[in-house]
Formats: structure tokens, C-alpha cells, sequence
């Protein structure tokens, strides 16, 4: 299979699955859930020709593991990374001492004069170690890590998640938790 077709693929499903799945006509349940074969009939009827095997290979290569099949396979949703209001269904998890915000030093000021904010998204994204947070970083430019004292704000009421693919969710960082 054509990796470049194959990327192509998964960020259009990125598209639909994560901020709007009306782009193909098809419905997110709230939790993000959408019916496997609906996808993949809207999907072909807009142009963008798939197949359930091609599907599966889509998810299952994809290197950040953006997407999940339900137990049975007859259900995706995007892992996490929604503009659209979905909830998961995420159980609040206890984070490591420790946690990492990649973002570009474009970003830095504004991220320690407001802290980390979810904008457009249902939640902030954060890495459990350094590496994915410098990859996460890299995207938009030269990368900075700042660290978060994760553990401080669970013991103060913040609220984490955990997603399918370990990304870890909340829904803002002050700046008081924040380091460089």
C-alpha cells in the first residue's frame, strides 16, 4: 500500500473524527463514537475511496495511535485531540509526578503569562516524557518544554485523563505549575 495515501487517509480521518465529521455527513456520538461502515460509505461518497482492510491498516500503522476501533470493530473515534464536543468517557486517572507541555518557543511567553490553555481542543495535551513533548514541539517550529508539576495539581482538585494512546488529558494549566 502507498504510505503517502495512507497518511493522506489518516489525516483526513483526523478531519472528520476530530473537529468536523459533518465534512462527510456522519454523526459522533457523545463519546466520539461513529458506525465503522457509515465511515467508510461516506467516505467513498465524497471522493476519498477506502476500503474496511485499508481502515484498519490506517489505524493500526498510525504512529501516534490517533485512533481506536471499539471492542467488537463495528465503532472509531479519534483517541483524543477533539474541537468538536465530545466526552470520551475518560475515568479520572492519578498522573505521574510529572508531566511535559511540547509547544514552540513561539509560545513560551504567552504559555507563562497564561499558563497552558486547551483553546479549540476539549482538553490540554500532555506527554509523560521528554521526547514525545520535543516531537510534539517540533511541529510548529523550534520546541520548548516546560514541565508540570502534575502530582501538585491532582493533590489540589485538577482533574487527568488518560487516553488510548497514553496521551494525557486535563482541561488547563495554570502558570503556577509550570517550569522551563
Amino acid at each position: 500500500m502507498n504510505e503517502k495515501h495512507i497518511t493522506h487517509l489518516s489525516k483526513f480521518l483526523s478531519l472528520v473524527l476530530r473537529h468536523a465529521p459533518e465534512t462527510i455527513g456522519i454523526i459522533l456520538d457523545e463519546n466520539g463514537w461513529t458506525d465503522v461502515e457509515t465511515l467508510l460509505e461516506q467516505m467513498n461518497l465524497k471522493g476519498e475511496p477506502i476500503t474496511r482492510e485499508l481502515l484498519t491498516v490506517v489505524v493500526d500503522t498510525n504512529n501516534k495511535k490517533r485512533f481506536a476501533f471499539n471492542e467488537d470493530g463495528s465503532k472509531i473515534r479519534a483517541s483524543q485531540g477533539h474541537s468538536v464536543n465530545v466526552d470520551p468517557g475518560y475515568t479520572p486517572q492519578q498522573p505521574p509526578q510529572l508531566l511535559y507541555h511540547g509547544t514552540a518557543l513561539q509560545f513560551k511567553d504567552s504559555i507563562v503569562k497564561n499558563g497552558i490553555l486547551k483553546q479549540n481542543r476539549t482538553h490540554v495535551h500532555l506527554s509523560a516524557d521528554t521526547e514525545t513533548a520535543k516531537n510534539v514541539g517540533s511541529r510548529h517550529g523550534k520546541p520548548f518544554i516546560f514541565t508540570i508539576d502534575a502530582a501538585q495539581m491532582h493533590k489540589e482538585g485538577y482533574l487527568f485523563y488518560v487516553s488510548e494512546n497514553g496521551v494525557w488529558l486535563t482541561d488547563t494549566v495554570p502558570p503556577v505549575y509550570l517550569s522551563e
